[in-house]
């Protein structure tokens, strides 16, 4: 009788001391950030341009709809103090027919204007840190994550995610704030919907986290 007695007040100190280490080593874990909350972000916007959207000359299929969700996106980096930088793009290459120098086609769209103090990035070719400042900027001021949106997927974003993704830079994709369009394939029509889901699930391989708008939102 007194061995079992003895038994049972060492399995409850036992329990209390397993319990009472849970409790402190769960509130220091809680309050410590994980690696991804740690780095520093930035939101860049890549080509949301009015030549992209119906009456311009390279509309895509879902302009309007992805705008709005860039636009929701961009609001929540602004309201949580997180920078913006903006990509817009000056077509120079011959025979280019659409974001034409002097055009209203390259005006960024109003869904996501840039507000003063933003960086506004100009490119000339499909990948952002072609021939621009891009990396330059985000080394100088320490950016470890990026979140994309924009047009179009199986193009520029296509491009610039890889880019970043192979100068180090973690990335997400923020799937439904970009937009394409059909093309043609070997004489075949491919839908702008099979487009994004296949350039979308290539990046998601390797090079980027895909996330919804309403995912990047309530974070």
């Amino acid at each position: 009788m007194i061995f079992k007695n003895s038994k049972t007040k060492f399995d409850m100190k036992l329990t209390a001391l397993w319990l009472a280490f849970i409790s402190i080593t769960s509130g220091v874990f809680a309050q410590r950030p994980s690696n991804n909350e740690q780095m520093k972000e930035a939101l860049i916007i890549i080509d949301i341009q009015q030549d992209y959207f119906p009456g311009g000359r390279h509309s895509l299929v879902g302009a309007d709809e992805a705008a709005e969700k860039a636009k929701q996106v961009l609001a929540h980096f602004r309201k949580t103090g997180r920078p913006v930088i903006h990509v817009q793009h000056i077509a120079i290459n011959e025979g280019a027919t659409f974001f034409l120098p002097g055009t209203d086609g390259i005006a960024i769209h109003p869904s996501v204007k840039p507000e003063s103090g933003e960086k506004i990035i100009t490119k000339h070719f499909p990948n952002s840190f072609r021939e621009t400042d891009l990396l330059d900027h985000l080394k100088a001021n320490g950016f470890q994550r990026l979140t994309f949106a924009g047009m179009m997927t199986h193009v520029c974003i296509d491009a610039t995610v890889k880019a970043a993704r192979d100068f180090g830079f973690e990335c997400t994709v923020v799937s439904d704030a970009c937009a394409t369009l059909d093309v043609d394939v070997q004489g075949k029509k491919v839908p702008a919907t099979w487009v994004q889901q296949s350039l979308l699930g290539a990046l998601a391989f390797f090079y980027a986290d895909i996330k919804t708008a309403a995912e990047v939102v309530a974070k």
